[in-house]
């Protein structure tokens, strides 16, 4: 079903193109990726796409307001409105294996929960202000929001896999995005009591579907210097009045 989903978004994405920006304006999501395949089926004259999952019918919608000559089918049993349209993108869009960053067991999508609906750092990612380490979320946390969710939102595979952590009480196994020599004492309590934005180390953390380490590279003193290399860190603190004594981080 994901490459199904895949390949509507895709279309969308493909007639946007061709369009114009105005083609989008009247949706809140925009999705991408191949847009071979998707763009021939609906291409086949007299052809009715007919949904087979809530997803698509979305998909099958938005399509349906870009091109009205598109004969569309929505099944009553994909008729209802969960899960939404951007979670469904969403998903996809954080399981996409041509965006930057690796695979994680689960489809979660930054840009849908800290973005779309300005989920703090902090709530998912508790005790990064206490702690040296920013950790992250336990099932239970995760479940906490997702468990007063309609079970229509099960159609989505990340829901499911969730779900089945859940019931077998076994933790996710997140692919670690960053990580720092063993010599380096890095305090995340410390950046954020002074005031340090997540975003200044890990980027625009909202923007993204898939996490990855965003580019930082630039020269210092003719020195080529990159994230999270330590010419990179104590650029900064130099920037922000921090001390650079080595044993502030080498201790």
């Amino acid at each position: 079903m994901r490459s199904v989903i895949q390949g509507l978004i895709v279309w969308v994405a493909a007639f946007t193109a061709l369009a114009g920006p105005s083609a989008m304006a009247s949706s809140d999501d925009a999705g991408h990726g191949d847009a071979h395949g998707a763009s021939e089926e609906v291409e086949l004259s007299g052809e009715v796409l007919v949904a087979a999952s809530v997803c698509e019918a979305h998909e099958l919608r938005f399509m349906k307001e870009q091109d009205p000559s598109l004969r569309i089918e929505i099944p009553a049993e994909y008729a209802g409105q969960w899960p939404s349209r951007s979670a469904c993108v969403s998903a996809v869009e954080a399981w996409n294996p041509e965006t930057p960053g690796p695979i994680q067991p689960i489809p979660f999508s930054h840009k849908h929960h800290a973005g779309e609906f300005g989920i703090d750092c902090l709530y998912c990612h508790s005790g990064t202000d206490r702690s040296s380490a920013a950790g992250v979320p336990s099932v239970e946390l995760c479940m906490g929001c997702h468990a007063q969710f309609p079970p229509q939102y099960d159609e989505i595979e990340g829901i499911r896999i969730l779900k089945n952590h859940w019931k077998e009480k076994t933790p996710v196994e997140w692919q670690q995005i960053y990580r720092l020599p063993e010599h380096v004492q890095f305090r995340h309590n410390r950046h954020i009591s002074a005031g340090v934005e997540c975003q200044r180390c890990h980027g625009a953390i909202e923007e993204m579907d898939k996490v990855y380490m965003t580019p930082d590279e630039f020269w210092k003193y003719g020195v080529p210097v990159k994230k999270p290399e330590m010419g990179w860190c104590i650029n900064c603190h130099r920037q922000n009045d921090a001390k650079i004594d080595c044993v502030r981080c080498h201790y």
